[in-house]
């Protein structure tokens, strides 16, 4: 049996919208990738050639996609399924279904970068071949011109290759330099230093960003410094809670709702507790959680006399009591509340409240009751 049952098409990551699929994967964009798009796209009316502005741009976002398609095709070589590719400012992400053990993280973080060497070699070769010159500057990639367009598409790969090797959170390097520790070191110890590399090429990104007036050198290290600390974070947590059980962090005494109960009844009762979680149940069965959110919505667009089992989420996130909490922590990262239960039965409710005061008193010393 399965210690885990986590529906992995759900759980998006916060503040993306969904925009097409890659090999079956959902490519979604980060607000702050949008906002870079519609910079551009102000930057593009003022530039002599916006066409071939436009052509260069989707040039770039393409040796993007090509590069989480490699991590994605390799994920799957692994038997391992890609959930979504995220596009951020910085580059792409591409968030697995599970944990990646060293020897598949080392070849899936490699799988990238080797994709974008292969077209930049591809392109420059097909560019001596033919004569053409290939003498650019890195200037060249704010204004492209017509003459130069593919000796800058290969120079782009080149830099997306280089900037994603950099040893540090979290670039494809940072997880390489983690993956080569972890055959010398534990996993969470490499993970930190690994993170803490990642804040070291921030700052200095920075740093030299604002001496020299490049601002959208501190807009990467921004990114990059917030990465190093979510895998520190991230590292930190695991460390608290592996090898601990479910059962020692969830709620055990909680509200619940009936099919048949009304919107009206589960706005009382989120008024009448610090609950903001509700298990519907159909006698004995769990058949949907009511959420804050959904509950505001429902209020919202259908009245209080709406049924909560027709405003529901019937595609919750479902845990067992002895499933490792540490394996956890990436679906609750998200904000989600999961149910605890021991096959149909509930048992309890683990929610992102209680496990960050879980984690806290974890890191005071205190034992968990197993």
């Amino acid at each position: 049996m399965k210690s885990l049952t986590i529906p992995v098409d759900r759980g998006a990551t916060a503040g993306t919208v969904r925009a097409f699929r890659l090999l079956g994967v959902p490519v979604r964009l980060h607000f702050t990738f949008v906002l870079l798009l519609l910079f551009l796209v102000v930057t593009a009316l003022g530039y002599d050639s916006t066409a071939i502005f436009a052509t260069f741009m989707l040039g770039l976002f393409a040796s993007v996609l090509l590069h989480e398609g490699a991590h994605a095709a390799v994920g799957a070589w692994f038997k391992i399924r890609t959930v979504e590719i995220v596009m951020f400012p910085i580059g792409g992400l591409s968030r697995m279904e599970r944990r990646l053990r060293p020897v598949e993280e080392l070849w899936i973080s490699l799988a990238g970068p080797l994709a974008n060497l292969v077209v930049a070699m591809g392109i420059f070769w097909y560019v001596a071949s033919t004569k053409q010159p290939i003498s650019i500057q890195p200037s060249d990639l704010l204004h492209p011109s017509g003459g130069k367009l593919l000796p800058l598409f290969g120079f782009a790969n080149l830099l997306l290759a280089g900037f994603n090797l950099v040893p540090a959170f979290p670039m494809d390097g940072g997880r390489l330099l983690r993956a080569l520790l972890t055959f010398l070191r534990p996993e969470d110890e490499a993970t930190r230093i690994a993170a803490w590399m990642g804040r070291v090429v921030a700052f200095s990104l920075g740093l030299y960003g604002l001496v020299t007036g490049e601002f959208m050198l501190v807009f990467f290290a921004f990114f990059i410094w917030l990465g190093a600390a979510q895998e520190s974070a991230a590292a930190t947590g695991r460390t608290l809670t592996n090898g601990i059980p479910v059962r020692a962090a969830m709620i055990t005494e909680f509200h619940h709702l009936e099919h048949g109960d009304t919107v009206r009844d589960a706005a009382n009762l989120l008024l009448s507790t610090s609950q903001q979680d509700f298990p519907v149940m159909h006698g004995d069965e769990v058949i949907g959680l009511l959420d804050r959110n959904r509950l505001l919505k429902a209020l919202a667009a259908e009245g209080p006399d709406a049924y909560v089992s027709g405003v529901m989420d019937r595609d919750y996130l479902a845990l067992e009591p002895a499933a490792d909490l540490a394996e956890t922590l990436p679906l609750m990262a998200r904000g989600r509340c999961a149910l605890v239960q021991d096959g149909s039965r509930l048992v309890g409710l683990l929610t992102t409240d209680n496990l960050s005061e879980f984690l806290l008193l974890r890191r005071f010393g205190m034992e968990p009751v197993i």
